[in-house]
């Protein structure tokens, strides 16, 4: 609207404005006259606000959320090892991990204070050799069963045995050395 029709639109409705304040009690009569009136009345009390409800919106996101990551990991794909190859692959994988274990607990009963070098250095080649094999899952699943990946994981099984066996013969040679030793002094 322009501006002189806005100026005009205020002066000659210049009279007809309320600009009075209602008398005290205005309001309750009003309520009153609506009231007997059989109409719904609206009431004037202030709206309670519900605290609770931004806490209900936080957990229904963080609900969201872990369904969601849920949903994600459920999706991943499972690794193949030796034993999802074939049936003999299973018993050979069975093998090795058997082995593996009984060294490892001959290991921890030869473990003395002066072979705990030793032992704390095989355990951490046999840890690098587990992240290479978890690798080489990886690459069984990408090669579609391929015998070099195949041969590899054999080849790392028997890395591992290689290295526990190693370290118990050094573990031997310390204890006859030091048995050796004592048998000189007395």
């Amino acid at each position: 609207m322009n501006k002189n029709t806005i100026d005009n639109l205020f002066k000659t409705l210049e009279g007809d404005f309320d600009t009075e304040m209602p008398n005290l009690g205005h309001k309750n009569r009003f309520l009153e006259k609506l009231k007997q009136q059989n109409h719904p009345v609206v009431n004037s009390q202030p709206k309670k606000t519900n605290y609770w409800k931004p806490f209900l919106a936080v957990a229904a996101s963080i609900v969201l959320c872990f369904s969601v990551f849920t949903i994600m990991q459920q999706q991943e794909p499972e690794l193949m090892d030796l034993a999802s190859v074939s049936p003999e692959l299973s018993q050979t994988q069975s093998f090795f991990t058997t082995a593996i274990e009984q060294e490892l607990a001959t290991l921890e009963t030869e473990r003395t204070p002066e072979t705990e070098d030793m032992i704390y250095h095989a355990m951490r080649q046999l840890s690098v050799l587990e992240k290479e094999y978890e690798t080489l899952k990886i690459d069984l699943n990408e090669s579609g069963n391929d015998k070099r990946v195949i041969y590899a994981m054999i080849t790392n099984f028997q890395n591992r045995i290689d290295v526990l066996k190693t370290v118990l013969e050094h573990i031997e040679e310390v204890k006859n050395f030091k048995l050796n030793q004592n048998e000189n002094i007395i």
